[in-house]
């Protein structure tokens, strides 16, 4: 089976390509085959650039099943010209990463907008779909690392809301089962860890894993979106704003069963995916091997 992993670069698209490269011809597509390759990314790395249509519909040719990774909420063309590509090239299969907050009706920020938009398109795109539909990723946490080896306290917004948080590879797994086999055509599953985490839960398991203090630093929200808008577009930054007042109304709480039922396992905790990680948040660690 050939399959195209679309974001291979991703933290989801990575872990992908590892489980299917054995067994599967993968193609992993990602803007920068060389940053694909110091990632570990698995199968054969294909350079491709999902603003433009050109080229897109050849890298499919022959491609049984298709996984998408995408975010540009502000230029939402990326999924549109993938779409357009797949059913050109005759892929039958794709699997769309997605996120659990389009089953909100209360949830109108910009990225959820753009999802719902997005699982439309590939409703309607021609090929069979699945759909992925995650809580935030527990790696998420990997952008306090620096202020965790420099012994500075992490710093976030709404540090005491709550969110089912799951291990991205965990949505890998589930992803690589929804390519392969045809039971989970026509679906949409919602995946969440087993339990529903703060940021100081977070924080503290990082402690006890270092054996040392993690520090917990507040923002307000006029200081987290002056952090955002230093990174991102103000569209993206003010979205980021109502996504946080959604957890704080403890909109990202619930737990669901759609991992341990598809993997035949229990979800992983955040501790499983703190301890396989912790390396990157020591003080002697090289920050660029993660």
């Amino acid at each position: 089976m050939c399959i195209a992993v679309a974001g291979a670069s991703g933290v989801v698209g990575r872990r992908l390509t590892e489980l299917l490269h054995a067994r599967h011809e993968v193609r992993s597509l990602t803007r920068s085959p060389e940053d694909a390759a110091r990632r570990g990314v698995r199968g054969r790395l294909i350079r491709a650039d999902f603003g433009r249509r050109a080229g897109l519909e050849r890298v499919l040719e022959g491609v049984d099943a298709l996984f998408v990774a995408t975010f540009d909420p502000v230029d939402p063309r990326h999924d549109a010209h993938l779409a357009a590509a797949a059913r050109a090239a005759g892929v039958r299969h794709v699997v769309k990463l997605s996120a659990l907050a389009v089953a909100d009706a209360d949830a109108q920020d910009l990225v959820t907008r753009w999802q719902r938009e997005c699982e439309h398109l590939w409703r309607d795109s021609g090929p069979t779909w699945t759909l992925l539909r995650p809580r935030s990723f527990m790696s998420n946490c990997l952008s306090w690392a620096g202020a965790v080896r420099a012994g500075e306290p992490v710093r976030a917004l709404g540090g005491d809301t709550r969110n089912a948080c799951v291990d991205p590879s965990d949505v890998a797994e589930v992803a690589a089962r929804a390519l392969t086999d045809p039971a989970h055509r026509g679906r949409a599953y919602a995946l969440t860890g087993p339990q529903a985490l703060s940021v100081r839960d977070q924080v503290e398991r990082l402690g006890e894993l270092l054996q040392q203090p993690v520090l917990y630093e507040e923002l307000t929200e006029r200081e987290a979106l002056v952090r955002w808008r230093a990174r991102y577009p103000e569209p993206l930054a003010r979205a980021m704003l109502e996504m946080a007042g959604r957890q704080a109304a403890g909109a990202k709480t619930a737990v669901t069963e759609d991992v341990p039922r598809i993997t035949g396992r229990p979800a992983a905790t955040f501790g499983t995916w703190a301890r396989g990680n912790i390396d990157a948040f020591r003080p002697d660690r090289d920050p660029n091997a993660f």
